[in-house]
């Protein structure tokens, strides 16, 4: 193994074909959609080379300022329900259920493999207020409250996404922190137990502080892909009603394509990265200075 490590033929041999694929698919995309913040238009109109124009629009833009609220907004609410739920979830599989866990698993991971299209329609049938209540109105008007119009206000279509994106995804980063757990010594609980440690002690000075890594990973992989939320919130309301629920990503699609203003939405894509890069840069930080505090 040694030699083959230590011979640079047989490294580019071994690396090149992957790098290669990477820099076509990935990399030249990257710099190509940067190229396209400095002029506007689109592939049937022409290009104008306008400068910096782009990021002085991107500035003022109103729009950008409402879909930037609504995306961090969502990430957060919705990053918090997955790690929190998925948390107590793979507690409840390594702690309680044990063995037997198995099923549930299954259970709870199914509604990461439906399609999101299939989630949305689903979920459009359950809050639905026209022309017949939908299961959840069914249920308030039941126990003596009001029908709602959960998609037909900013604020409770808001309640709906979330609520969905959380119940779709919550058995992956179950069973990615259920993984994690797995890998604390049953030795060290085992010696706590004999201590006599109760539940709380136990996950408060054992399990907790030995779970902190998966935990720091399940919070990037969640936060940096609910910013770049996209199939939802487009089956679900369309960013509605009118553009109170528009994510970033949204916005930069209807911008470029739909638009035909290729500079501009690349200058969306391009916050869209930044934002991307920025809070992994300070997730990772605020990690590091906690362990070495």
């Amino acid at each position: 193994m040694t030699p083959v490590l230590g011979d640079r033929r047989a490294i580019l041999i071994l690396l090149g074909p992957a790098l290669l694929v990477y820099t076509l698919v990935m990399l030249v995309p990257v710099i190509w959609s940067f190229g396209y913040t400095f002029v506007t238009g689109n592939a049937i109109e022409g290009f104008t080379f306008t400068g910096l124009d782009n990021f002085q629009r991107l500035a003022e833009d109103p729009d950008v300022r409402d879909a930037l609220w609504f995306t961090l907004k969502y990430a957060v609410c919705v990053t918090v329900g997955q790690i929190a739920l998925g948390y107590a979830l793979s507690l409840l599989y390594v702690f309680v259920l044990r063995k037997s866990s198995a099923i549930m698993r299954t259970l709870v991971f199914f509604p990461v493999v439906v399609p999101t299209v299939a989630i949305s329609l689903l979920y459009q049938k359950l809050f639905q207020s026209a022309p017949r209540d939908g299961i959840v109105n069914e249920l308030l008007v039941n126990v003596g409250l009001g029908s709602v119009d959960w998609l037909g206000s900013g604020t409770t279509a808001f309640l709906v996404i979330v609520i969905m994106d959380v119940w779709r995804s919550v058995g992956f980063y179950g069973v990615l922190i259920y993984a994690g757990l797995l890998d604390i010594p049953g030795e060290i609980l085992e010696s706590a137990r004999i201590d006599g440690a109760r539940a709380w002690t136990l996950f408060r000075h054992i399990v907790l502080p030995l779970s902190l890594p998966i935990l720091l990973s399940s919070v990037i992989l969640s936060i940096n892909g609910t910013i770049k939320v996209f199939d939802s919130v487009l089956a679900l309301t369309n960013g509605g009603p009118g553009t109170s629920n528009t994510p970033l990503t949204l916005y930069m699609y209807r911008t470029a394509f739909a638009y035909g203003d290729y500079g501009y939405g690349s200058t969306i894509a391009l916050l869209l990265t930044i934002l991307c890069f920025l809070v992994t840069l300070v997730i990772f930080r605020s990690a590091r200075r906690d362990i070495t505090a």
